[in-house]
């Protein structure tokens, strides 16, 4: 049985492929999104419970390959994988779509906190770094500034500004209808690459916004990944069959 660690739209499409296949897989998303699409695949939902926990199921569970479908910035999830995985000999594959990088009014920074320091006290800004980004942002001086999210949290924001709250996919018309409504002057991203993320920065390169790339995290060494679904199912087509395990232990 392949595990999937999901909770991307290339997840989601890559689940897709593997049930038009027929291949023993079984889904797992952390439960971060309320309402998540669903997934034509078993699926388990929620946290493994740290590195003890998923080490845990990795034993009580017949998965004889992995593959870390999350998101390019779930830094700790994959080292965490690429750990366990490697200390039972497991197939691992991490699918990792290519960055945006640097270009077209885009300017990668390393961190929150040199992108602080680019944005202007004048600016009105729209982050969509996500909800747990949210801590980073506490100096942030911008006349305003708004942080998307897909579900409405209890708490007010904490800065000037307040909560964009949407559900992804979005059109390019639509993220430009977002930046104008807002008034925003600067956009902040994560480098997530990928076509579907694309929009917002094709949005503000029309308008003339400056965008500020938060810099991906690197990738444990030796972890062996590719780009794109297509090489991501490949893959998991060359791996041995297994009958599918649809009730998997906790």
């Amino acid at each position: 049985m392949i595990l999937l660690l999901a909770g991307t739209s290339d997840a989601r499409r890559l689940a897709q492929a593997m049930a038009a296949r027929g291949l023993s897989a079984l889904a797992s998303l952390s439960g971060a999104t309320r309402e998540p699409a669903a997934l034509p695949l078993p699926t388990r939902t929620g946290g493994f419970g740290g590195e003890e926990g998923f080490a845990a199921f990795l034993d009580a569970n017949p998965v004889t390959a992995v593959i870390d479908a999350t998101h390019p910035f779930a830094a700790r999830i994959t080292a965490r994988t690429h750990r366990l995985c490697a200390a039972r000999a497991l197939p691992l594959l991490r699918l990792d779509r290519a960055p945006w990088g640097a270009g077209e009014g885009r300017t990668l920074v390393a961190d929150a906190a040199e992108a602080i320091r680019l944005i202007p006290p004048e600016a009105t800004v729209l982050l969509t770094t996500g909800r747990q980004s949210l801590s980073a942002w506490a100096g942030l001086r911008a006349a305003r500034a708004y942080l998307r999210v897909i579900d409405p949290p209890a708490r007010p924001f904490p800065l000037p500004g307040g909560w964009e709250v949407a559900r992804p996919p979005f059109t390019r018309e639509a993220e430009a209808a977002t930046l104008r409504r807002l008034g925003a002057t600067h956009l902040v991203a994560k480098d997530s690459g990928g076509e579907e993320g694309r929009a917002k920065l094709d949005a503000a390169l029309a308008l003339g916004l400056p965008v500020l790339l938060l810099r991906r995290p690197l990738a444990p060494e030796g972890l062996q990944a590719v780009a794109t679904v297509a090489e991501a199912l490949a893959w998991a087509e060359r791996l041995p069959f297994r009958s599918p395990c649809l009730t998997p232990a906790r």
